[in-house]
């Protein structure tokens, strides 16, 4: 199946390990994932004070509810990484997970760091919009 994402480049701005911008054509269908949290399926935190595994793991939670939803990662229009972070390295410690997994269809995305998520235990969550072709 071919996705209806197109990821936008920028020659005027500086270098980026990811798209500027991205397009979907007109009549697509989009998809607001809730955030994707590093929970075993029965409600426990994976990877307690390991922010590489909880990404992992959020990754897989994504993969699976966008299959559930009729897409997959190359759907995927954009993405919100957040991480309870108190460095730099943290931060760059997920976002290597994260562009490992989407590979070439690198897409935008915003990185932050955040105080404080959710579930006990929880560092990473990440969030998507998508699209798919009707």
């Amino acid at each position: 199946m071919t996705s209806a994402v197109s990821l936008l480049r920028s020659g005027s701005l500086a270098e980026a390990p990811y798209a500027y911008a991205a397009s979907v054509p007109g009549g697509s269908r989009l998809l607001f994932m809730a955030g994707a949290c590093p929970l075993r399926p029965d409600g426990s935190t994976a990877g307690a004070g390991d922010r590489g595994e909880q990404a992992r793991v959020c990754l897989d939670n994504l993969v699976q509810a966008l299959d559930d939803a009729g897409a997959e990662l190359t759907d995927v229009v954009s993405t919100r990484v957040l991480v309870v972070a108190e460095t730099r390295a943290d931060l760059v410690a997920v976002w290597d997970v994260v562009s490992e997994r989407f590979g070439a269809h690198d897409v935008p995305s915003t990185l932050v760091g955040v105080s404080l998520l959710g579930y006990p235990d929880q560092l990473v969550e990440i969030e998507a919009v998508a699209a798919v072709a009707d």
